[in-house]
Order: structure tokens, then sequence, then C-alpha cells
């Protein structure tokens, strides 16, 4: 699973880790990535997203029909 978010498109930064001697090492910062499953009423079907979390308290503010017209917009697949 790709740590990307269908709805915010959050993705991973890239940085440095920094030892106590202050040398420095590659890393990366993952979002909160979690897989969701949610009833789209309109179209009578289940769907599963890779959502944050922070895109999990979204749909719960503008619903999830909202939220597919976002992720349609941006030219996700739903």
């Amino acid at each position: 699973m790709s740590a990307h978010c269908q709805l915010t498109g959050a993705k991973p930064g890239f940085g440095n880790a920094i030892s106590h001697s202050h040398r420095r090492t590659s890393r990366r910062f993952d979002p909160n990535i979690q897989r969701k499953r949610y009833w789209l009423p309109s179209e009578g079907r289940h769907i599963r997203l890779t959502l944050s979390t922070k895109a999990i308290r979204t749909i719960d503010n503008i619903g999830i029909e909202a939220a597919v017209a976002r992720i349609r917009a941006r030219g996700g697949k739903v």
C-alpha cells in the first residue's frame, strides 16, 4: 500500500535523521494512512478508500458524497 491519501493528496516527506553526534542520514516521514470502507448511498455500494487520518475527520464533517466528488474532481478513481 503506497503512503498516499486519495482525498487530501498527502504523501511522504523526506528529510534527515540527526543523531546525537549530529550525523545525518536520510529518512522518510510517512502520513498516517488508513484503509476505510464507506457506504455510498447514491451508488448503492461500499467503497474502500486509502485516507490519512486528517481526511477521515474531513469526511466526518463534509460527508462521503462531497468527499467522493472532491476525489473525482482531482482525477481520482473511486
